[in-house]
């Protein structure tokens, strides 16, 4: 977060950070795949999980 995010757009403001690190976050867990869970994205793969444990 700090060097793909912050370091290269710093915030001007803690509102600036608040907000940025919110869109961060969101993109992080809803957007990108990520290669250590086969290329899935934290948040379907969570929504998997939830569904195998409440069958």
């Amino acid at each position: 977060m700090k060097y793909e995010n912050i370091y290269l757009n710093p915030p001007e403001s803690g509102v600036g950070l608040y907000r940025q690190l919110s869109e961060y976050f969101d993109f992080y867990n809803h957007r990108r795949r990520h290669q250590g869970i086969k290329n899935e994205i934290p948040f379907n793969r969570y929504l998997k999980q939830e569904k195998l444990h409440n069958k």
